[in-house]
């Protein structure tokens, strides 16, 4: 599945692809000496929109769901990736703990879980599921559309320990990004390893720390590379104290809206782009794509209409929205048969193992695709997105292409981890 891009195949994106290309050594060593210094998200995924002019991460995942969407060249990649995740943790692990999402009917979302399942179990584990939801009293056997099941067990808390009844794992690993907070069941867990830890859950993580962390990173990648951070980077400003149900907080919203839209009119007179700028109003500690508009005038604000405000005013689990990031809008050029699509690149500890195009037929090119309609097709990732292809022509050959989208996922990836190393309760105790 190659993409089609509607921008001529020339531009600032052919150069970027060009100067990447010849300095693979230069960045490959980076990331190397930057991973001895920063441990690296346990697994992620990054949303990448290719504007043509300009390619960056608008989304950065802990607790990525769609596994199911890899293809299975991808799987060895995954597993091997895993082993090396899991050796740096605990060598000698044995069972392993996976703690998905509570909601339990949605058929996509358990095709994933059994996917993360097969990998771990592939990487050397013994590995069950066990659900955070109350209602669960007793073990439930689920079919999935594709013929495989999936065995969802209620969790068991003994002393400092969780697990299951007669499964007593050395690592917990969440597939649940705890928008509603930490559950009591995996709080003080001192004698095993909880991977992501507590703070990449979305009750503490805020997407505005995440793209501070991320331009500090595309800086010094830029200076690394000598070039414009700008073409890697979305702009962005945040805004607190919202209340989109109330109508308070817009004068805030509408006066960063009116000034990052000015300081992008600017980089697109200086790149001589004659698109409409637009920005992206979104949930600060928001997922599953709630809670995001599309913004072209600050004045559009002004008579947003109750359908708009009661979509922004609430994301997942019931959540209020107080916070908002606005970011600069990157359009997407990528096509797959006709239809809108941007590439979304997987890892797991340092490693890019795969992807997949999240495609939307009834969407824009300036929209958020991660909404209901959206289906998935799977990424040219066969010959290893590691392996660029030297003296290739930019634009023509689909592993340089992907070797950078996976540059920029990782990108984003260490700035996953500069985050997360501020944010971590932990660090404070230690200092």
């Amino acid at each position: 599945m190659v993409p089609h891009l509607v921008t001529a195949l020339t531009g600032p994106i052919n150069e970027l692809e060009q100067r990447v290309l010849e300095s693979t050594p230069v960045i490959e060593r980076w990331f190397r000496l930057e991973w001895m210094e920063h441990t690296p998200p346990f697994y992620s995924s990054v949303d990448i929109r290719n504007a043509g002019f300009k390619l960056a991460p608008v989304d950065t995942n802990l607790f990525p769901g769609g596994w199911n969407n890899l293809t299975p060249e991808m799987l060895p990649l995954a597993v091997q990736a895993a082993m090396a995740a899991i050796e740096k943790i605990c060598p000698e692990a044995k069972n392993l703990l996976l703690v998905p999402e509570n909601h339990t009917r949605n058929m996509f979302y358990l095709m994933n879980v059994a996917q993360l399942q097969k990998i771990f179990y592939q990487a050397g584990l013994n590995v069950r599921l066990g659900s955070l939801s109350p209602e669960l009293k007793a073990p439930v056997t689920i079919d999935l559309p594709n013929g495989e099941q999936v065995r969802i067990e209620p969790l068991l808390r003994q002393g400092k320990r969780v697990g299951l009844k007669h499964f007593d794992p050395c690592t917990v690993l969440l597939n649940n990004d705890l928008s509603a907070g930490v559950p009591g069941i995996l709080e003080d867990l001192h004698e095993q390893y909880l991977l992501p830890p507590l703070h990449a859950g979305w009750h503490v993580r805020k997407k505005s720390q995440h793209f501070a962390a991320y331009e500090a990173v595309a800086k010094r990648f830029g200076k690394l590379l000598g070039m414009d951070p700008w073409l890697i980077n979305p702009l962005f400003n945040h805004c607190g104290q919202v209340n989109f149900a109330e109508g308070t907080g817009m004068e805030c919203l509408q006066s960063n809206v009116d000034a990052l839209l000015g300081k992008i009119k600017k980089k697109f007179k200086e790149y001589g782009i004659r698109e409409k700028p637009f920005v992206i109003v979104k949930a600060d500690n928001g997922t599953y794509g709630m809670g995001v508009m599309t913004v072209r005038d600050a004045s559009d604000l002004s008579d947003l209409n109750r359908k708009t405000k009661n979509k922004m005013a609430v994301i997942k689990d019931g959540q209020p929205v107080s916070d908002v990031i606005i970011q600069e809008g990157v359009l997407t050029h990528e096509r797959v048969n006709d239809a809108v699509a941007e590439p979304v690149v997987y890892m797991m500890d340092r490693y890019v193992v795969g992807g997949f195009y999240r495609v939307h037929a009834e969407r824009g090119t300036d929209e958020n695709l991660n909404a209901p309609g959206s289906s998935f097709a799977p990424l040219a990732f066969e010959k290893s997105a590691q392996q660029p292809q030297p003296g290739q022509k930019p634009g023509a050959s689909v592993p340089n292409r992907f070797y950078l989208y996976g540059v920029i996922a990782r990108l984003a990836m260490l700035a996953a981890s500069y985050e997360l190393e501020a944010t971590d309760p932990m660090a404070e105790e230690l200092d």
